[in-house]
């Protein structure tokens, strides 16, 4: 397919800037905003019936004026389903320092720790016109925290070394205490991240820490939810995809066979393999929350259908047409124009359809990106 099949008009008050919340004014005066992740909007795919859904039903099976919430979802799944999760850790990846003799601002996003012992880190600065080898970058006016530049990796790429001589724990600790979370551009340029994004731009279920941006479909899940669906008898099988930027990458190219997708840290463990591979076995469904863990599946399904361990890396590129090994359904989010997660949506739920759904989205308000509303796909 060609890029331009997947180009659509996304007005910037459809994309949302926060999660679902409600706000209540105190006393003082002062507004105080309740977060509730598992209140976004859901809708509906049917792969087989070619159907579409945006609002409850009533006894007799027709829409009623009730939107879908994320909480209907466990409507569509019943005892021995499995839902796989990406248990990455989100850590805050993004800082804001200053360069020696001139002052200049520069953001610093940390992608990943080269080096324990040297303190060495990939980051991406901006601007990074003005980022050579040699210079240094101070994170606090008067602190200890220094970095120096000693590579250039990419256009905005670099390789710094931190000089902070203390135990790997503690350089660790005061680093991160610098960062905030590493919000997605379309956001960071709206409004600033807050100590309430640190936890709302993270699973709950998040464990393996290595991620710089959150597998955001996965944000929609709160403990009740979570714990509604274990007494139904939902299973949870837990991956680790550490998602890095590679998602973001604008493609260059019209022909997608040519677009290189970056590479991206995965782990599935045996008890992972076990839980998806006896719901395969039993005829139950298989529902793979999110586009990196969908990516993940596929790279390590083997060809008798079932999941083997894995512990490597992954640059699988998702689009149509393509022939899915694993999962029975998707629960993903609505993603921008031209994106890879709107690709793999797609090969998914099938072109058509899934296009369908999205002018459905912008047609009645659904809001768009990380923070944004569900879509749910299933084979029915």
């Amino acid at each position: 397919m060609k890029l331009s099949q997947f180009k659509f008009k996304l007005p910037e008050g459809k994309v949302a800037l926060e999660p679902p919340h409600r706000v209540f004014k105190n006393e003082d005066g002062t507004v105080e905003k309740v977060y509730h992740r598992d209140e976004c909007r859901l809708m509906v795919v049917h792969r087989k019936s070619q159907t579409i859904d945006m609002f409850e039903k009533d006894e007799e099976g027709k829409d009623t004026d009730r939107c879908l919430t994320f909480r209907n979802v466990i409507d569509y799944f019943d005892e021995g389903d499995t839902m796989v999760l990406n248990d990455t850790k989100v850590f805050p990846a993004r800082l804001y320092g200053t360069k020696e003799k001139t002052d200049a601002k520069i953001e610093v996003f940390l992608l990943r720790e080269l080096n324990r012992e040297l303190r060495l880190w990939d980051v991406l600065v901006e601007p990074a016109r003005k980022i050579r080898i040699g210079n240094k970058l101070f994170f606090e006016e008067d602190g200890p925290m220094v970095a120096e530049v000693i590579d250039n990796t990419t256009s905005r790429g670099r390789t710094l070394r931190f000089l902070y001589d203390c135990p790997h724990d503690e350089f660790k600790r005061e680093l991160f205490a610098l960062g905030s979370a590493p919000l997605p551009r379309y956001i960071i340029d709206k409004r600033e991240a807050t100590p309430d994004d640190m936890e709302n731009f993270q699973t709950i279920y998040a464990k393996n820490e290595g991620a710089v941006t959150a597998p955001a479909s996965g944000l929609h899940f709160s403990r009740e939810l979570m714990k509604r669906l274990e007494i139904r008898g939902v299973n949870f099988a837990y991956l680790t995809v550490h998602c890095g930027l590679g998602c973001f990458d604008p493609i260059e190219v019209e022909d997608l066979t040519k677009h290189k997708m970056s590479s991206e840290q995965m782990v599935i463990n045996s008890e992972a393999c076990k839980i998806v591979n006896a719901t395969k076995e039993s005829g139950h469904k298989v529902c793979a929350v999110g586009i990196s863990t969908m990516r993940a599946t596929e790279t390590a399904v083997s060809t008798d259908g079932l999941l083997k361990e894995y512990d490597g890396w992954t640059n699988k590129f998702i689009f149509p047409p393509y022939e899915f090994g694993m999962a029975d359904a998707l629960i993903t989010n609505f993603y921008q124009s031209e994106s890879t997660m709107v690709m793999a949506t797609a090969a998914f739920g099938g072109y058509d359809l899934v296009m369908e759904a999205y002018q459905k989205a912008l047609d009645n308000d659904f809001k768009f990106g990380c923070y944004g509303d569900a879509l749910l796909i299933v084979d029915d």
